[in-house]
């Protein structure tokens, strides 16, 4: 059955949910239900990059083999930086289609740039864009460096020693455990954060009325 484009982020999270009490294990779906309560409790606003923080020079590579940076996208005014886990993470493959149906549309009447980032290697990370056909950049946040920079990044509290196969550095090719919280940054420019908005709960993303809410509010 296709998505409807009236659906919100929030439903359709809520049937990704329910999915998921339908057939994963007890044990699983309790684990999951505990790291992102986990996260929630311990995000602290005040520990991120705060509007007005200068950000340093900072180049990402594109999963079409571009090269982007934070002067470029912000030549001719602001951009918006979605950070998302990795390619085959579940709640991305959700939020990313959601944004390119409601927010990618808004955002290009308005000349604002809209880019997504992940730590993934650009040779795995293109896989998402692909599959649905996304209108924005995708690109690379090398070694979560950038997500680091900016307070958002963490590791799993569940982290076996060795690792199992198929664990986070082996999928996203980064050899460590660390992501970024699903966050949303608008640069102005000059490197100028704006706002920046944290989900720590990566199964409780912004809707695109929200985002967009912010930003015209911030250009009245």
């Amino acid at each position: 059955m296709a998505t409807l484009l009236t659906d919100t982020l929030k439903s359709r999270y809520a049937a990704l949910q329910a999915e998921r009490e339908r057939t994963w294990p007890t044990a699983q779906l309790a684990a999951n239900a505990r790291q992102r309560a986990a996260l929630v409790a311990r995000f602290d606003p005040a520990a991120v990059v705060q509007p007005g923080d200068i950000l340093p020079p900072r180049n990402f590579v594109e999963v079409d083999g571009g090269v982007l940076s934070l002067d470029g996208l912000t030549v001719d005014g602001p951009a918006l930086l979605i950070f998302f886990r990795f390619a085959g993470c579940p709640a991305c493959n959700i939020a990313l289609p959601y944004y390119a149906e409601t927010l990618h549309p808004a955002l290009k009447a308005r000349g604002i740039p809209l880019v997504a980032l992940s730590p993934q290697q650009p040779d795995r990370l293109y896989d998402i864009k692909a599959r649905h056909d996304l209108p924005f950049a995708v690109a690379t946040d090398a070694d979560n460096g950038f997500a680091r920079s900016l307070g958002i990044a963490f590791e799993p509290d569940e982290r076996p020693s060795p690792p199992p196969s198929g664990w986070i550095g082996e999928v996203t090719g980064t050899g460590h455990w660390e992501l970024p919280q699903p966050a949303v940054l608008l640069i102005e420019p000059g490197r100028k954060v704006e706002w920046l908005r944290v989900s720590p709960d990566w199964l409780d993303r912004p809707e695109a009325e929200e985002i967009l809410g912010w930003i015209d509010a911030g250009r009245l």
